[in-house]
């Protein structure tokens, strides 16, 4: 029985997990349909192939590339709609109310619609509730019914967001973990065993990005105030301690960022603003002046755990790079997780309009758009495994990769350290973990660039192609280009954001 157009799509439409819609298996059923009716009869196959695309609404430059014999390629998901879910976080008096305000007009310039969802806490506390009149079961209860209050309110506006025909950001106040914070670690995890909930879903694919906002109780003590606050009471020391606690229980997250007070604060809501532009792939020019740059260092060996600050997470992390669809076009995979729950993002870097400027794009996946990927992997590379160790000191969030095997020999015993700081010199120093040994900065070294890691080559030899494979340098005096048709910039494929 022939499989009609409308049942093509709604096979073909995913919903990926940030809300999305992706059209990954659209080639995949034409094939199907094109070679069950019409394999004998070319004449046919090519008129239902135009019917299809009159129905789907695919250019026939793109239907040749999903249904062609020899393509492996898969599209990316739409880059013309975006949802983009972030969480504020942070003790008191951290600049949450304005952060909000600031990103919704900086964001709304640019065209995009805007949701900010109001923190659920503050609603239920400003009807009268006051955890010093609960008894310890009905703090527990309440903490779960808030957390429940929290994940419908925020899926009202996930939803509206999923059916916008413009680029979407949602902006939580607060987000379902900051609960963990409140409540003694043992009845948190009797609470999400009770509901079936894991910290993957809840922490790592319900949003895109985290960011914490330090409260002006640490580092900026002169500027904290509790007068503009009905619900807030805490003294600086209490700030202090619930700002830690907010911070660490967001400690994991893929996309984590600490806005700290080491500026004044128009620079701190500036420096908040590049880095969501920063992920989603915005470029902003010098209009934020952002000074917070990625840094990486080469550590030796791994000290014992308890030595770490707690809490830490630990993650096993894949990466597999793809092959991709020109000379100047990064595509890889990676899944990451803990105890078998998963998260899945395809991360595409590319040149902007202008190809100057590096444009790197991440997009959450669903586990059927993660299998579909993997049909493009690039054999030239190795699949990359890590443990992904993630702690926080002193206001400053680290990640330490520790590469596992199988992989290339170079990366036997190999230890890498990345953060994200605006600090230098002495400042950055004292931030750094004293109880590691770090040999040194790699930051832009092509030799610790975890593209260059993977080839199964030297990459002082290769350098990538129309399709992502590798052929060997010419001699610099061989590959002078012609008057007429001058040589095209090359991709150095180690200028990576972040890994």
């Amino acid at each position: 029985m022939a499989t009609t157009a409308d049942q093509v799509m709604a096979a073909a439409v995913v919903p990926t997990t940030n809300g999305q819609q992706s059209k990954l298996s659209v080639g995949t059923k034409l094939q199907a349909n094109t070679t069950l009716n019409s394999e004998s009869n070319p004449k046919k196959k090519k008129e239902q192939q135009q019917h299809q695309l009159e129905n789907i609404k695919v250019a026939p430059s793109k239907l040749n590339e999903m249904s062609g014999p020899k393509k492996k390629m898969v599209s990316v998901p739409s880059e013309k709609t975006r949802v983009y879910k972030i969480v504020l976080t942070g003790g008191p008096c951290g600049g949450k109310t304005t952060g909000q305000s600031r990103l919704c007009t900086f964001f709304e310039n640019l065209g995009w619609r805007v949701f900010r969802v109001p923190e659920t806490a503050t609603v239920l506390l400003s009807g009268g509730v006051k955890f010093s009149d609960l008894t310890d079961d009905e703090a527990s209860k309440f903490q779960e019914n808030l957390i429940r209050t929290m994940v419908q309110i925020e899926n009202t506006y996930f939803q509206l967001g999923n059916s916008s025909t413009r680029n979407c950001l949602i902006i939580c106040d607060r987000g379902v973990m900051d609960a963990s914070a409140y409540i003694p670690k043992k009845e948190w995890e009797n609470m999400m065993a009770q509901n079936n909930w894991n910290p993957i879903e809840m922490r790592d694919n319900r949003y895109n990005q985290v960011l914490h906002l330090v409260s002006a109780a640490n580092g900026a003590e002169e500027f904290y105030s509790t007068e503009d606050h009905a619900c807030r009471s805490e003294g600086v020391e209490l700030a202090r301690e619930l700002d830690y606690k907010s911070a660490a229980a967001w400690v994991g997250h893929p996309y984590f960022d600490v806005i700290d007070n080491s500026t004044n604060f128009e620079a701190k809501m500036n420096r908040m603003i590049e880095s969501v532009c920063q992920k989603v792939g915005i470029d902003t020019g010098d209009r934020l002046q952002s000074t917070s740059r990625k840094l990486k260092f080469l550590v030796k060996g791994l000290p014992a755990a308890s030595v770490f600050p707690a809490p830490f997470q630990d993650f096993d992390v894949v990466h597999h790079y793809l092959l991709s669809g020109g000379p100047k076009v990064q595509a890889r995979l990676r899944k990451r997780g803990q105890k078998k729950h998963w998260s899945y993002t395809h991360t595409q870097r590319r040149p902007d309009v202008d190809g100057q400027t590096r444009i790197e794009v991440k997009t959450q996946l669903t586990y059927r758009d993660y299998l579909t990927f993997l049909a493009q992997v690039d054999n030239a590379h190795f699949t990359i495994y890590k443990t992904r160790r993630c702690f926080l000191i002193n206001n400053q969030y680290f990640q330490l990769d520790i590469y596992k095997e199988p992989g290339h020999p170079r990366c036997k015993n190999l230890v890498l350290l990345e953060t994200y700081s605006s600090l230098t010199g002495d400042a950055l120093q004292k931030c750094m973990p004293t109880f590691l040994n770090i040999v040194k900065e790699v930051t832009g070294d092509p030799d610790y660039s975890m593209f260059n890691l993977s080839l199964r080559k030297d990459w002082k030899q290769c350098r990538p192609t129309t399709h992502g494979k590798q052929k060997k340098q010419q001699p610099e005096t061989q590959r002078q280009p012609s008057k007429s048709s001058p040589e095209r910039e090359e991709y150095h494929p180690y200028d990576e954001n972040s890994d």
